[in-house]
């Protein structure tokens, strides 16, 4: 299994962490009175409990006591899960349980954020000619293979009456489609916040198509399904402080973004301008609310990039008072 998840995502996503031995090796053996969060550096929510402390505050009546396990990208986040090596993953981006589960795990949605639209778009250069998506026909687009933003370029593609096969997709990390977009290598990048507002900031570029619309793009919070079974209650004090804190950041977005930028190294303007992009309204999953998932689903199967047709509705879902 775990040979064949990461043959599987190599072929995907290109950035694989390469820190996932150490992450797991470190997690192994947590005893029972431990949960085990797995995170990306950008788990906005998380960074910020991590931070404060105030998750430990809540799980302590509990006698949990809380580990952090950093990753540098969402699908070895999930394979760590699978394997048990975590208890509970951060926010992953919409398309990464698709993958998850095409490669065989097991994964039980714990939370998600409410769709943020505007937090990915397709930018152009502040004076490329490029006015439409139509425009895009035959034009070089830099895009991370298998993230949200290339199920939001072929969503918007489908709407211009235009397939992958009209455009050259550059297949590249954020960092390296950023480089290619700047040095106008590219004609298009499809990028995700905090990319998104940097780009914008500081070389004025344009944005051709949010997804407004076309992608929901909305964030999920997982568990292993063994952990959720013995310790729903510790799920119950992540979920209300996960909720907590994303009322947090959109009722004091100044603050919020100053503590990130001590947090990201990133500048606090920009951290403001992504966060206004994000719903941070950390919800129960429902079945209903999966549909998109099921969309993206089918379009990554018709485009190849998973092996098969995945049935989304039969990943378990576990709900606030399962205690």
């Amino acid at each position: 299994m775990t040979k064949a998840f990461r043959l599987f995502c190599a072929g995907t996503l290109s950035a694989i962490a390469l820190t996932l031995f150490g992450n797991v090796a470190c997690a192994q053996n947590a005893p029972a009175d431990t949960v085990r969060i797995g995170f990306q550096r950008s788990s906005t929510l998380t960074a910020i409990l991590k931070a404060n402390g105030e998750l430990e505050k809540s799980l302590a009546p509990l006698g949990v006591r809380v580990t952090w396990h950093e990753f540098t990208s969402g699908l070895p986040l999930l394979e760590a899960l699978n394997l048990g090596s975590i208890d509970f993953s951060a926010d992953v981006a919409d398309t990464v349980p698709i993958f998850a589960q095409a490669a065989g795990a097991r994964l039980l949605y714990v939370a998600e954020e409410a769709p943020s639209p505007s937090a990915q778009a397709i930018l152009v250069p502040a004076n490329s000619p490029i006015r439409a998506l139509a425009d895009l026909k035959g034009k070089k687009i830099a895009v991370t293979k298998g993230a949200g933003s290339h199920f939001l370029l072929l969503a918007a593609l489908g709407t211009a009456g235009l397939t992958f096969k009209d455009i050259s997709p550059a297949y590249l990390t954020p960092g390296d489609g950023q480089a290619a977009f700047v040095s106008g290598n590219v004609d298009a990048w499809v990028a995700w916040d905090p990319f998104l507002s940097s780009a914008q900031r500081q070389s004025g570029a344009k944005i051709l198509s949010d997804g407004a619309g076309i992608a929901n793009y909305k964030r999920y919070y997982l568990a292993s399904e063994s952990f959720a079974a013995r310790r729903s209650d510790v799920l119950a004090i992540i979920f209300e402080k996960l909720t907590l804190t994303g009322q947090w950041v959109k009722q004091h977005p100044s603050e919020a973004a100053d503590l990130l930028a001590g947090i990201w190294g990133i500048d606090a303007g920009t951290i403001a301008q992504a966060n206004s992009h994000r719903s941070y309204l950390v919800a129960a999953v429902t079945r209903a609310g999966l549909s998109e998932q099921q969309r993206i689903g089918d379009a990554f199967a018709a485009e190849g990039l998973i092996p098969g047709k995945v049935e989304t509705g039969d990943i378990k879902i576990w709900a606030p008072n399962d205690r």
